[in-house]
């Protein structure tokens, strides 16, 4: 039969597709596609680039762990340890299991890693939100965490730096989610009151109850190149208002342009940026 001709051939293409493999001795899991330039990269050169693409410069989605590798002075991060965990408000199941699956998958315990370290010997508290745990959307437990920090380094008189990734707030958690953006907030508030120095990272993407929050509250509002920054995505506003939106609309470089970002930062030079500001606010 004319089917059983075509499934030969699929499984004999399979075949000498795995002989060619095998010939050419690619390791596994060593290459990644650029998501922009669409070129096939050996990861290692990747790493080394600070997940930057060498070609086109698209900055890659990084872990709160590489971030904080790259940002914080090795062996001086010191993790808050924080005994507290998720509440379901909306007894959905299915938040839990994926809950527990995550943290078993990422290592994670929630979607925001917060600490103290240093950056090149000035001390600073930090928190770096990771996109691989629910799109590093802002539960109980990532506002929590977050407060904390601001308190803590309201405590120890330190500047605070925040690097944000999100979807937004977390509709699992209905509108004890949503009432994270107004503790942050007034958390910040009370920092701005003790005078002290908030740097606020927004890398891609970040949107939602987020950005309406904390985020847009830095003294300092740094960004990625070419990172989405805005509240609801542009499909959703083009429906609202229904305009057409301008060319390259919530890119951090249409932010810059309308004065909501302060400046772009390649993740080559984020940590000297960081730490030029720090002298000079220490010095004022």
């Amino acid at each position: 039969m004319v089917i059983d001709k075509i499934r030969k051939r699929e499984v004999e293409s399979i075949a000498t597709e795995q002989n060619e493999y095998k010939k050419a001795d690619i390791p596994v899991g060593k290459w990644v596609k650029c998501n922009k330039c669409k070129e096939i990269l050996y990861k290692d050169i990747v790493r080394e680039n600070y997940s930057v693409c060498p070609n086109c410069g698209y900055h890659f989605r990084l872990s709160s762990r590489r971030r904080i590798a790259q940002i914080i002075d090795q062996g001086t991060f010191q993790e808050f340890e924080l005994d507290i965990d998720n509440v379901n408000p909306l007894g959905m199941n299915e938040y839990t299991k994926k809950i527990d699956g995550l943290r078993e998958k990422t290592g994670l315990d929630e979607a925001v890693k917060c600490g103290q370290g240093k950056i090149n010997g000035e001390e600073v508290v930090i928190c770096v939100m990771d996109a691989n745990f629910l799109m590093g959307s802002m539960g109980t437990v990532v506002g929590e965490k977050i407060t904390y920090s601001i308190e803590k380094a309201i405590e120890l008189k330190l500047p605070l730096i925040i690097f944000s990734v999100s979807g937004g707030a977390r509709m699992q958690e209905g509108i004890m989610s949503l009432m994270q953006m107004a503790k942050t907030s007034a958390a910040i508030g009370k920092l701005d009151k003790a005078g002290l120095l908030f740097i606020s990272i927004l890398t891609d993407p970040t949107y939602g109850g987020v950005t309406a929050s904390f985020a847009s509250l830095g003294d300092i509002i740094l960004a990625e190149p070419n990172a989405m920054i805005g509240f609801a995505g542009p499909r959703v506003i083009e429906q609202t208002i229904k305009q057409e939106l301008p060319e390259g609309f919530q890119t951090a470089e249409f932010q810059l342009e309308h004065g909501f970002v302060d400046k772009i930062v390649e993740r080559s030079k984020m940590k000297d940026t960081i730490y030029r500001i720090l002298l000079m606010h220490k010095n004022n």
